[in-house]
C-alpha cells in the first residue's frame, strides 16, 4: 500500500524501517507528549512487527503507513486509520513525526492523506483523533483537518509520573466533503 502527496510518499511498513522508527522516538522532543516505549531495538522491532501482521489482516481495518519524503526516500514519521471491528461506522487516525521535520507541514498534509483515504476506502460515517491537551502542534493539525473538539477527557493518561488530559475531535463524512473541497486535498494510490 502506497499514498503519495505533493511531497510525500505514505508506505506500508518493512522490517528493517525499526531503525528510523528507535531514532525518532528516542528524541527528546518526541517524549515530551508520548510514553516512552520504544526505547529499545527489540520494542520498536515489536512494533514494526504489528504494523506488518496488520497488512495481513482479511479485510484489512488498519492502515498505519511509513511517512517518508517523496525527495529522498527518508522515514520521518508514521501515520493511520483504523476501524476496531469490520463494518464499523467510525474509524479514528493517528499520527507522529520526527521532530526534525516539525513545523514544515508534513504532519497535516500526511494526516489529510490519511482521513480522506479513511473516508474512502471504509465508508464510516466519521473519523476521530485524540491528542494530549498540551501538544498544541497535534491539536493545530487537526483542526487543520476541520476537526472538532468534541470534549476533554480530564487526566486520561498516566505516563511520565503524572496524569494527561486528551482532547478527542472528530470530523463527519459530510463536513469533510466540503472540507477537503477548500483545502485541495489531493493524493493518490500507487500501485506497484
Amino acid at each position: 500500500m502506497k499514498l503519495e502527496t505533493e511531497r510525500l510518499i505514505l508506505r506500508d511498513f518493512v522490517e528493517d524501517d525499526w531503525q528510523a522508527m528507535l531514532a525518532y522516538t528516542s528524541d527528546p522532543l518526541y517524549l515530551r507528549y508520548n510514553d516512552p516505549i520504544e526505547g529499545t531495538k527489540e520494542r520498536a522491532q515489536e512494533f514494526i512487527g504489528w504494523f506488518l501482521a496488520q497488512q495481513k489482516e482479511e479485510p484489512r481495518i488498519k492502515f498505519q503507513l511509513a511517512i517518508t519524503l517523496k525527495s529522498n526516500g527518508l522515514l520521518i514519521g508514521n501515520c493511520g486509520v483504523r476501524m476496531d471491528e469490520v463494518n464499523s461506522v467510525e474509524a479514528n487516525i493517528g499520527y507522529e513525526l520526527d521532530p526534525k521535520h516539525w513545523n514544515h507541514g508534513y504532519a497535516t498534509e500526511a494526516a489529510h492523506a490519511i482521513v480522506d483515504f479513511g473516508f474512502a476506502r471504509f465508508g464510516v460515517h466519521r473519523i476521530t483523533a485524540d491528542c494530549i491537551a498540551e501538544n498544541t502542534g497535534s491539536v493545530h493539525v487537526l483542526e487543520k483537518l476541520g476537526m472538532k473538539l468534541e470534549g476533554r477527557l480530564r487526566e486520561h493518561k498516566y505516563f511520565k509520573d503524572r496524569w494527561w488530559d486528551s482532547l478527542i475531535y472528530a470530523v463527519l463524512a459530510s463536513e469533510w466533503e466540503v472540507h477537503k473541497q477548500s483545502h485541495l486535498v489531493q493524493w493518490k494510490e500507487i500501485n506497484d
